[in-house]
């Protein structure tokens, strides 16, 4: 009866706490060999934002570090994903993309490697972001709020970081 109770609550005990599948993907982080799956994240509302250095909205990146500064201890997390999908608006090379985001804006929040966001050759989490929200990325600054349950919101690059929309669905998930 005691292995059956301690089985029975290891098993209870991992579904309790399993990830979200929105979050269960694989990404090397910006400028290096390290892999992580954004499992880290779970339990965490997670705002993901494609983003690129030479875009229009750049600027937004001030607001992103804002944002993230105010909510990181209250489980909240801002992860970039540069691309190159709307006019080959990020560099090629990712250590100017690392280069830019610190010293410009010095952007503390997750990046991860180059990747493309749309269309048949976007990464898996995109692909998956697209499916739940019925929206694909239209341009950099694109961003999806992610539920610490996995429920995905949609908001385009004119929504602002720091718009009382987005912060409001944020306070409201936090």
């Amino acid at each position: 009866m005691k292995k059956l109770l301690v089985t029975l609550s290891f098993v209870l005990g991992s579904y309790a706490y399993s990830c979200p599948k929105v979050l269960d993907h694989d990404f090397r982080v910006l400028d290096s060999s390290e892999n992580i799956n954004l499992c880290k994240y779970e339990n965490k509302v997670v705002l993901a934002v494609n983003v690129a250095s030479r875009c229009g909205f750049v600027y937004q990146y001030e607001a992103l570090q804002d944002l993230y500064s105010e909510y990181k201890e209250d489980e909240f997390v801002i992860l970039g994903f540069p691309s190159r999908d709307f006019m080959y608006q990020e560099y090629n090379d990712e250590s100017k993309v690392k280069e830019f985001c610190s010293t410009e804006y010095g952007v503390t929040f997750p990046m991860f490697a180059t990747t493309p966001v749309r269309g048949s050759a976007a990464n898996s989490f995109y692909k998956t972001l697209t499916k739940i929200s019925g929206q694909k990325p239209g341009w950099n600054f694109h961003k999806y709020l992610i539920s610490k349950e996995g429920e995905v919101l949609s908001f385009d690059t004119s929504v602002e970081p720091d718009s009382e929309e987005l912060k409001a669905q944020i306070a409201k998930l936090l």
